[in-house]
């Protein structure tokens, strides 16, 4: 067995596992996983599968006590598996939380540059939650939470991060009912003793794990990270989600080389830009030469005396 390889005790997939028995089998594993949850079809599995690892998740990110959660419930389910035939799909997972509050949950690993306008536009579909003849005082909050593996504002970098519209002046906040979360994978290092509090932290770990010795750590912390634990170890071995998710890799892989070719021929195009823009330089400073020169020739010629026959 190499470095990069994993070993997972094998299992059928027919019947859905005996959970003490998938424990025992996490315990056994060792070496790199395959796909965690950074990979968005992992992550759409894992929490659509298993009500009680959303449910934990939630109550982590949004502060809340287990039993102020009643009921989480996804409101656009897709069938685990099955063939995806546009590569471009969203798997950002819609939640209602307590038949009220519309969740919308994202993983973006990939910088697209476009986040902050994608993440308004989804917010507000989630928000326009009203039927006709409905008042707006029936308006039910809606919160928009990315997992971003890059830092969406280099200069103030920040773990986890709440933006809600608030008064410039004096930062009176206009509602509480439309707000954008933002995990940042990439600096977990900068999680505070809140974000700790809540394992918010442990979650970012848990998902970016690369290896089930990580995996087994982060499971240790509470039941719902064992839980999630347990999904991503059971999905890690069954081959139709495998698959799923190694099509959404390619599909990144592709999407990256397509941005690569556009980079290096725009950076061509740059090239030939300055060159040319170079080059009118270098002709209007001989030109402006040659006017000078011209003019010193004929002040010249107005200097030589005149002969006469």
């Amino acid at each position: 067995m190499t470095a990069n390889q994993s070993i997972i005790p094998s299992h059928s997939t027919n019947t859905a596992p005996d959970e003490d028995l998938l424990f025992r089998r996490l315990s056994n594993a060792h070496g790199r996983v395959s796909y965690n949850m950074t990979n968005d079809y992992m992550f759409r599995a894992v929490l659509q599968s298993n009500n009680k690892v959303l449910r934990g998740l939630i109550c982590s990110l949004l502060h809340l006590k287990e039993t102020e959660v009643h009921s989480v419930e996804i409101t656009n389910p897709i069938i685990l598996g099955e063939a995806i035939s546009d590569k471009e799909i969203r798997l950002d997972i819609h939640v209602r939380l307590n038949n009220k509050a519309a969740i919308n949950l994202e993983m973006q690993v990939v910088n697209h540059l476009n986040w902050q306008n994608r993440s308004l536009l989804y917010l507000s579909r989630s928000y326009d939650s009203l039927n006709r003849g409905q008042d707006y005082l029936d308006v039910q909050p809606a919160i928009h939470i990315g997992f971003l593996d890059y830092t969406l504002f280099p200069d103030h970098p920040e773990f986890y991060a709440t933006y809600k519209m608030t008064n410039m002046k004096n930062h009176q906040i206009y509602s509480d009912n439309f707000v954008l979360n933002v995990v940042d994978l990439s600096c977990i290092n900068l999680a505070t003793d809140e974000d700790k509090t809540y394992h918010i932290d442990s979650w970012a770990r848990l998902f970016k794990a690369t290896t089930w010795e990580e995996v087994k750590q982060m499971a240790a912390t509470n039941e719902y990270l064992k839980e999630a634990s347990k999904s991503i170890f059971q999905f890690n071995t069954e081959e139709q989600i495998r698959k799923m998710c190694l099509d959404r890799e390619e599909y990144y892989l592709d999407l990256n080389r397509d941005k690569q070719t556009v980079a290096e021929q725009d950076a061509v195009i740059r090239e030939l830009k300055t060159a040319v823009a170079q080059r009118d330089d270098t002709i209007r400073t001989l030109k402006a030469t040659i006017n000078v020169l011209q003019a010193n020739i004929n002040e010249l010629y107005t200097l030589v005396p005149k002969t006469t026959p």
